[in-house]
């Protein structure tokens, strides 16, 4: 696992969309391991309330699909895509730190809206973007403060004294928003990152990691905001050379200007192998981008340092 000192700048990431569309379980886990070989630093996971596909055996939620190939990648940032809004932030988090465990450390949340969703849950719809935006922004900062309700050394394992856990250094938040409370602590221990890389699309939410802006005059208003770190979503076709030659140049152009893209492929399964043979390998020569090492933190991956416990007396890295 990477510790603190793999903190690195300057890094450009390159991210990509993947979303199994209801494929079986084995070429999910096949298109996941295509990405991670390729040298892409994070993927993300669509969700959908659409019904599987043919021959799918049914669809799982974003974060159980990010779940089943964390253990068999070994550099590959997972980053689910999850409704800040209607689901419980208690039990959301609870699922990203775990996942967090099982990628051991390479966990993030696209944090999404999804008003179909209301429809899923029994719950009313918001009706206001601002709405929204507070019972995201809610939902972000509880998850942060259970990440940190267990400090870092909360966890004994004194087995000859019968000793398990310091209570002491486990922490109510006493969370009161709008809309709901959460008291905590959590039921998992602090994740490995400490914090779980939080990605989402409305720059001036509170609490981003990482924010995916979809034009580049958007990048200085989403640093003028302090988000930290910010890729640019791009929407690609891959169908000819010149289309090749053009994405590599684009992405050589903004490397000096953004922090990453996540790239969004109009056909997947197609342009995969063609970013793997040719845009990739191409950006990697010219030490525009580093291909991920085992071990390391989707938050080395994206030079953010391993923030320190917030409840803590003697504050924790």
């Amino acid at each position: 696992m990477a510790s603190e000192t793999d903190y690195r700048t300057g890094l450009f990431a390159l991210g990509i969309e993947l979303d199994d569309t209801g494929l079986p379980p084995v070429e999910w886990r096949a298109r996941v391991h295509a990405a991670e070989n390729a040298g892409f630093t994070f993927a993300t996971v669509g969700d959908s309330l659409d019904p599987p596909g043919p021959g799918s055996g049914g669809r799982l939620d974003a974060t159980v699909r990010a779940g089943f190939v964390a253990a068999t990648t070994s550099t590959l940032g997972l980053v689910p895509a999850i409704a800040a809004t209607y689901a419980e932030p208690f039990h959301l988090s609870s699922q990203l730190a775990t996942l967090d465990y099982a990628s051991r450390g390479r966990a993030g949340w696209l944090a999404v809206d999804d008003p179909d969703a209301a429809r899923a849950w029994g719950a009313t719809p918001r009706t206001t973007a601002a709405e929204l935006r507070r019972e995201r922004t809610d939902a972000i900062e509880v998850a942060r403060r259970l990440w940190d309700s267990w400090e870092d050394d909360a966890v004994i394992r004194d087995y000859a004294a019968g000793k398990f856990l310091d209570r002491d250094k486990l922490h109510h938040i006493d969370f009161i928003g709008e809309t709901f409370s959460v008291k905590g602590p959590s039921i998992v221990p602090r994740p490995p990152q400490g914090q779980i890389v939080v990605f989402g699309y409305d720059a001036e939410s509170e609490g981003l990691d990482v924010a995916l802006v979809r034009d580049r005059a958007d990048i200085e208003t989403a640093r003028a905001a302090g988000v930290p770190r910010v890729l640019l979503d791009l929407d690609i076709t891959l169908d000819s050379p010149a289309t090749i030659t053009d994405l590599i140049a684009l992405l050589t152009d903004l490397a000096p200007i953004a922090d990453g893209v996540r790239l969004r492929p109009a056909a997947l399964d197609e342009d995969l192998p063609v970013l793997s043979r040719h845009v990739l390998p191409a950006l990697l020569r010219a030490g525009l981008a580093h291909r991920p090492v085992p071990g390391s933190t989707l938050r080395a991956n994206l030079g953010l340092p391993r923030p320190a416990n917030r409840y803590a007396k003697e504050p924790t890295r």
